[in-house]
């Protein structure tokens, strides 16, 4: 059973009076995607993989675009035919993205969906992260789970989560946003508070630096978080509703690339 530490005074996000660190738009991309909600940067192809989500109401209608590093569709509907594609990671030349109940595996070479993962009794499976060793973790907002597949074979990982969404696999631990807070368990599945007190709906997690991340909540807000529970605001769209969903980020750049979910469209940042 998974041991929980708690701490006899929470750590809580503290906003930063001076601000440290901002984000400078560079570009963004047209207006033809299809309610994206993740992008995942991989530098070895320099490309954005776009996941669209297509209608909610509508199996199937969800796709991976490509887009180059200067914002520009490459291909619009690389792969076609998901239900609801959200959280993406790579390993070993296969894409997997989370769906509503499955985890569809898919051939970078072919553009072909290999196969899906079924997870038994999910409900609505979010984002996924993927460790050095190829296991997979995907977190399932409505049921608070977090999953782990090893060879194609889901588990429940950790589970009595808040609204589990953003996924960051580190070294032996796993770093998650639930309901506003950045938690970490440890090879042990010991669970510890980092920091708490952001948005509801915190969606994606990036690594800056040791200790220091990228967080952004779906509504509108972006922040640099240090692992003592210190915050920054790097960016705030509410006033434009303009949702920052699952971002993708180039770490050797400091590019930060942000899926505006209504907007139908990507925008990135040069992080400073």
């Amino acid at each position: 059973m998974m041991k929980t530490i708690l701490f006899a005074a929470a750590v809580l996000f503290s906003t930063s009076t001076i601000a440290q660190h901002s984000l400078e738009k560079i570009w963004q991309s047209d207006t033809t995607l299809m309610t994206p909600e993740s992008v995942l940067f991989d530098g070895a192809s320099k490309t954005l993989y776009v996941a669209n989500i297509g209608s909610f109401d509508k199996e199937k209608t969800g796709f991976i675009s490509k887009l180059d590093l200067n914002g520009k569709i490459v291909n619009k509907e690389w792969v076609t035919g998901l239900t609801a594609a959200k959280g993406m990671g790579i390993y070993k030349n296969k894409l997997y993205t989370a769906e509503l109940k499955t985890v569809a595996v898919i051939d970078i070479n072919t553009a072909t969906i290999l196969e899906r993962i079924s997870v038994e009794g999910s409900e609505f499976l979010n984002d996924i992260t993927i460790d050095t060793k190829g296991i997979v973790y995907v977190s399932d907002s409505r049921k608070g789970i977090v999953h782990r597949i090893e060879n194609g074979k889901p588990s429940v990982y950790v589970e009595n989560l808040k609204n589990p969404n953003g996924l960051l696999s580190i070294g032996s631990d796993l770093y998650i946003l639930a309901d506003g807070a950045l938690l970490k368990v440890d090879a042990k599945k010991n669970l510890t508070t980092v920091a708490t007190g952001a948005e509801s709906s915190t969606d994606g997690i990036e690594l800056v630096k040791e200790g220091e991340f990228i967080v952004s909540c779906w509504q509108g807000v972006i922040y640099y978080v240090k692992i003592d529970g210190s915050k920054e605001i790097l960016l705030d769209t509410r006033d434009k509703k303009s949702n920052t969903a699952d971002i993708g980020y180039d770490p050797k750049n400091k590019i930060v690339y942000v899926p505006t979910f209504a907007k139908n469209m990507i925008v990135a940042y040069q992080l400073k």
